[in-house]
C-alpha cells in the first residue's frame, strides 16, 4: 500500500447532529496516511465544541475555523491551501465513506496512472433509506462530463501534480471545479466496485423551484464559464437533464 498522504477537505456550518459521523468514516478508513481539515463555517451551534472534542482524540483532525460564514467554496478553497498532502478527496459534513474508500481508489489510481479518480455511490434520505444508487462509467472525459457530472464531490480525488482547483461561488460548484480539473487531466477513472463507497444524504423539502434555479445553474454554467456556443450548450443540456432523471431511478 502507498504510503503517499492523502487530505480530506470537509467544510462544516451548523453541522452538529451530522458532522461526527461524517468525521467517524474518515477516521476509520482502513488506509490511514491522511489528514482530515474540517473548516468550520462560522458555525453558530455546538459544531466547534464538537470539532473541538474530536481534535483532541485523533491528532490526524485539524479544525480551521472562520470568523463568518463564507460558503462552501470558501471553506473547501481554505482547505485545500491548508492541506499537505500529495492527494485531495473531499467530504461534506452530512455525508460518509465506505471503511476501504480510499484504499480502494488510491490502489486503483496508482494502477491506472489516473490522476483523478472517483466512485459509486448511493443516495440516501434522512432516514438511511437508499433512495437511488449513482454508479458512473469506468472513464470519464471532459465532453463525457460535459454531458452529466459523473464526479460525485464526496467521491472526487485528485493528485496535486495537476496544480490545486479552486471552488468558485457558483451554482454547481462541484461541477465546475471537476471540469476544469478534468481540463487539466484528459480523463478520470471509477475503482470498480460492486456496491457504494459513499453516500451521499438528502433532505426532505426539495421543491421544483429549486429545480429550475438548478437549470439556470447549467445554462450558466455551459454558456459563461465552458463558452459554449447556444447550439453546443442546448445539446449538452438535453444530455444532462436525461442522466439527472435517470440518477434519480
Amino acid at each position: 500500500m502507498s504510503d503517499a498522504l492523502i487530505s480530506v477537505i470537509m467544510p462544516a456550518y451548523n453541522a452538529a447532529p451530522t458532522v461526527g459521523h461524517s468525521i467517524a468514516s474518515v477516521l476509520t478508513q482502513s488506509y490511514p496516511t491522511l489528514e482530515l481539515i474540517v473548516v468550520d463555517d462560522g458555525s453558530s451551534d455546538d459544531t466547534p465544541l464538537l470539532l473541538d472534542s474530536l481534535a483532541r482524540v485523533d491528532a490526524r483532525l485539524r479544525v480551521i475555523r472562520l470568523t463568518t460564514n463564507a460558503g462552501v467554496a470558501v471553506a473547501r478553497n481554505t482547505g485545500i491551501e491548508a492541506a499537505r498532502g500529495s492527494h485531495i478527496a473531499f467530504l461534506d459534513s452530512d455525508d460518509w465513506w465506505h471503511p476501504r474508500k480510499l484504499e480502494l481508489q488510491l490502489a486503483h489510481m496508482a494502477q491506472t496512472g489516473a490522476r483523478i479518480g472517483y466512485a459509486p455511490y448511493d443516495r440516501v434520505d434522512e432516514a438511511g433509506h437508499v433512495l437511488s444508487h449513482v454508479r458512473p462509467p469506468a472513464r470519464v472525459s471532459h465532453d463525457q462530463l460535459l454531458k452529466s457530472n459523473h464526479i460525485g464531490n464526496l467521491t472526487g480525488i485528485y493528485h496535486r501534480s495537476l496544480g490545486d482547483g479552486r471552488f468558485r461561488a457558483v451554482g454547481h460548484e462541484d461541477y465546475v471545479f471537476w471540469l476544469e480539473m478534468l481540463r487539466r487531466a484528459g480523463s478520470a477513472t471509477c475503482v470498480p466496485h460492486d456496491g457504494a463507497l459513499a453516500w451521499y444524504l438528502t433532505r426532505s423539502g426539495s421543491l421544483s423551484s429549486d429545480k429550475l434555479r438548478a437549470a439556470r445553474w447549467q445554462w450558466r454554467i455551459y454558456r459563461d464559464i465552458e463558452q459554449l456556443g447556444r447550439i453546443a450548450a442546448s445539446r449538452y443540456m438535453c444530455h444532462y437533464a436525461w442522466e439527472a432523471v435517470r440518477k434519480r431511478h
